[in-house]
C-alpha cells in the first residue's frame, strides 16, 4: 500500500491577543500550513522536482523544517546536543537533496515530533529568555519571530510546489 500524507486543518489563533499567544499561533497556523499543502500526495508526488532548474520539492521542505525546528529550538535554544538529523556527509543541504520517496511516511513523522518537542522545551520559557550562538545572544522571541519567517517564505514555495504537481491551489 502506498503512503499517503494525511489531511491536515490549519490552525487558526486568536485575532486579538497577547504577544506570546499571537507568536505561538501564527507559528501553529505556518507549521500547519506546510503540512495541508501536502496532504493526499504520496511519497513519490512530494519527492517530484517540479520547478525546473531548482530542486525543492515538498518533501525536501518536510525535510528541512524538521531540521530547522531542531536546530533553533532543542539544539541552539535548549542547548541538546544532537547528532546531525541527515547524513553529514552529504552536505548541508542533505534535508533538500538526499530524498528517499519511500521514506516521506517516516520524514513526514519526523516533522510532526520535532514540532511537538519544539513546543515542549519552550511551554515554560518566556518570550525573553536567552541563549548564546556564534557570540551572539538570541531570545526566543526572535527565535519565533525567525521561524515564522522561514515558513511564510517556504509555505510560498509550497503553494508553487503544489500547483505544479496537480493544480491544487489555495490560500
Amino acid at each position: 500500500m502506498t503512503w499517503t500524507a494525511p489531511e491536515a486543518t490549519r490552525a487558526l489563533g486568536p485575532l486579538a491577543a497577547g504577544e506570546r499567544e499571537t507568536l505561538t499561533a501564527f507559528l501553529a497556523f505556518y507549521r500547519s500550513t506546510l503540512l495541508q499543502k501536502c496532504s493526499g500526495l504520496t511519497g513519490e508526488q512530494l519527492a517530484q522536482e517540479t520547478v525546473e532548474p531548482s530542486n525543492l520539492t515538498l518533501l525536501g521542505l518536510i525535510r528541512h523544517m524538521a531540521k530547522v525546528e531542531r536546530t533553533w529550538f532543542r539544539e541552539r535554544f535548549a542547548g541538546h546536543v544532537m547528532p546531525s538529523m541527515y547524513d553529514p556527509d552529504k552536505g548541508k543541504d542533505a534535508d533538500f537533496e538526499d530524498l528517499v520517496p519511500e521514506r516521506a511516511a517516516d520524514d513526514y513523522a519526523r516533522l510532526v515530533e520535532e514540532i511537538r518537542l519544539a513546543d515542549e522545551v519552550v511551554a515554560d520559557a518566556s518570550l525573553d529568555d536567552t541563549f548564546t550562538h556564534q557570540d551572539k545572544v538570541f531570545s526566543l522571541r526572535l527565535v519565533h519571530v525567525h521561524m515564522i519567517a522561514e515558513y511564510a517564505r517556504h509555505i510560498g514555495h509550497a503553494d508553487l510546489l503544489r500547483e505544479r504537481l496537480d493544480g491544487a491551489t489555495g490560500a
